[in-house]
């Protein structure tokens, strides 16, 4: 008798949530590089540039 519960495993698979996942990380490394193109054409010094990757990629992370 059922309770409720069921084994995912005899569920079809959705590949979304994969897709999403996989297209939030293609838009963050496309951010990164974009900083990186950005900074290199900044007419700042390097440890500057450094500091502001830096911080950059560490307030990348903390996003959902």
């Amino acid at each position: 008798m059922s309770d409720g519960n069921f084994n995912r495993a005899l569920l079809p698979s959705t590949p979304y949530r994969s897709g999403v996942k996989m297209g939030q990380q293609q838009a963050k490394v496309k951010a990164i590089k974009a900083l990186q193109l950005a900074l290199e054409k900044a007419d700042l010094t390097q440890e500057k540039k450094e500091i502001i990757a830096a911080n950059f990629e560490k307030e990348l992370r903390l996003l959902p």
